[in-house]
C-alpha cells in the first residue's frame, strides 16, 4: 500500500503543483484503501506525508508553495494497514535539473541500492554505513549523521537503528529483521539545523539534500524488498 500510494503521489509531481496538495492525495488515498497515514500527529506532525524541498533534508511540512521549475522534492510515505507500518520514500526532480542536482539524485538511489544488495543473515549492520559512506565520498557528498533507518512492523519505529555511516555497531542481519535503509546525502556538508517548527531539517549551508528509502525483509537466505517499485510505477527519470 506504501507503494501504491508513493507512486499516485509521484504522478502529480510538477512545476505548480504544491506540497499540500501533495499531501491532500496522500491522506484520502490512504483513507480510501481503509489505512492510515501514519506520520498524521505522530509526535504532533500536522500532515499525512512528508515533503522536503531542496536544502530540506528531511521531515518537511507540506504547505502552499509551489513547486517550482529545477526544484527536487523527496516524498516520505509511511502507511499504517492490518496493524502493520510500510516506509518508503522517493526524490524527484522537478522539471529541467542542473547536472549536479541529478547527479545528488542519482547517488542516494544508487547508494540505497548498493547496500540493500548484500543484506542478508549474519551481514553485520555496519556494513550498510560503510557501503553508502564510501560511495557517498567518491562522489564528492556527504551522508547525514544525525537520522538513521530503523525497524519497521507494528512499531513506526523500533530497533534495530541503520546507520548510513560507518560506525562501530556490533549487530548483525537476521532471518525476520525488518528495517530501512534511507540514506539522505547532500551536496555540502552532513551538518544540519532543525528549523523553528521542531520538524523541518535542512542543510547548514543551503545546499541540496536527496534521500530514498526501502522498507527490508530479512529472509533465510537474502532480503525482499517489501516497497519495492513495480511496473506501475512512474519512471524516476535520473
Amino acid at each position: 500500500m506504501a507503494r501504491k500510494v508513493l507512486d499516485a503521489a509521484h504522478k502529480i509531481v510538477a512545476p505548480g503543483i504544491t506540497t499540500e496538495e501533495i499531501d491532500k492525495l496522500v491522506h484520502e488515498l490512504a483513507i480510501e484503501n481503509e489505512a492510515y497515514p501514519s506520520t498524521l500527529n505522530y509526535y504532533h506532525f500536522p500532515k499525512s506525508v512528508c515533503t522536503s524541498v531542496n536544502e530540506i533534508v528531511c521531515h518537511g511540512i507540506p504547505d502552499m508553495r509551489p513547486l517550482q521549475e529545477g526544484d527536487i522534492v523527496n516524498v516520505d510515505i509511511t502507511i499504517f494497514l492490518r496493524g502493520y507500518h510500510g516506509d518508503v520514500s522517493e526524490t524527484y526532480p522537478v522539471g529541467a535539473q542542473s547536472k549536479s542536482s541529478l547527479e545528488l539524485v542519482k547517488t542516494a538511489y544508487e547508494s540505497m541500492h548498493k547496500a540493500i544488495e548484500i543484506c542478508k543473515p549474519d551481514t553485520p549492520f555496519k556494513a550498510i554505513g560503510e557501503i553508502i559512506g564510501s560511495y557517498a565520498d567518491s562522489k564528492g557528498l556527504a551522508v547525514v549523521r544525525d537520522y538513521t533507518g530503523h525497524g519497521v512492523g507494528k512499531l513506526f519505529h523500533s530497533e534495530p537503528s541503520v546507520p548510513h555511516y560507518p560506525t562501530q555497531m556490533k549487530q548483525v542481519m537476521r532471518p525476520g529483521h525488518v528495517f530501512t535503509i534511507e540514506p539522505m546525502i547532500s551536496q555540502g556538508t552532513y551538518k544540519i539545523k532543525e528549523w523553528p517548527d521542531k520538524w523541518t531539517v535542512a542543510t547548514v549551508d543551503g545546499q541540496r539534500s536527496a534521500q530514498f528509502e526501502h522498507t527490508i525483509l530479512i529472509t533465510e537466505d537474502g532480503h525482499e524488498i517489501l516497497t519495492a517499485r513495480n511496473e506501475n510505477s512512474p519512471a524516476l527519470n535520473i
